[in-house]
């Protein structure tokens, strides 16, 4: 009969199925733990290491000490020079003749020249002996003009004896212009000898 089929049939799949049931009831389940940490100790971490110090820098070598210049060598003072005596001192003498100039000139002429010569031998036969040398104008002109005029000569005649050999450590000049004349005609004659450069010294 069809009922007894599906009976019997459902009989087997229930005692089939049995035993699975049983087997897997009978099987332990594995379940994994941690490990508990052991009784009594406490786990610390280990401490870092300490930074290694790096090694001192060898100390830069001591340079050597600078060494003083010299001291500086006292120069010797300058020599003075000799005193120029004062006009009150000196006079004119014959050995020592007067030069003179053109007009508005001041340049040394040809026959000014012998004289000077004259004059430089003198001066080199008596070393000590000082020159003053006043430069001199006639009238015409101011008197700003003439004061250069006669500085002019003067300068000029010390410059020949110097370049000549005369030390000009014993010259000294001045010039009065037209303020001295030697000779007081408004005449041509007389102004020409007005122009000139007069010398004053000291005999030794």
């Amino acid at each position: 009969m069809p009922w007894k089929t599906t009976a019997v049939g459902a009989v087997a799949v229930v005692l089939l199925s049995t035993p699975l049931a049983v087997g897997c009831a009978k099987r332990p389940s594995i379940t994994q733990a941690a490990a508990p940490p052991p009784t009594g100790s406490t786990v610390t971490t280990p401490p870092a290491p300490a930074p290694v110090a790096p090694p001192p820098a060898a100390p830069a070598p001591a340079s050597p000490a600078p060494t003083p210049p010299p001291p500086p060598v006292a120069a010797a003072p300058p020599t003075p020079p000799p005193a120029r005596p004062a006009p009150a001192e000196l006079q004119a003498i014959a050995q020592l003749a007067d030069v003179f100039f053109d007009f508005d000139r001041y340049e040394i002429k040809r026959d000014a020249a012998r004289t000077l010569d004259a004059s430089i031998a003198w001066l080199k036969a008596n070393p000590a002996a000082p020159v003053l040398l006043e430069g001199h104008c006639d009238e015409r002109g101011t008197n700003a003009y003439n004061l250069a005029l006669g500085e002019r000569r003067a300068s000029a005649t010390r410059d020949y004896l110097v370049a000549r050999g005369v030390s000009a450590d014993r010259i000294s000049t001045i010039s009065y212009g037209e303020e001295r004349p030697g000779c007081t005609e408004r005449t041509e004659s007389c102004w020409a000898r007005n122009r000139r450069a007069h010398f004053l010294t000291r005999r030794p």
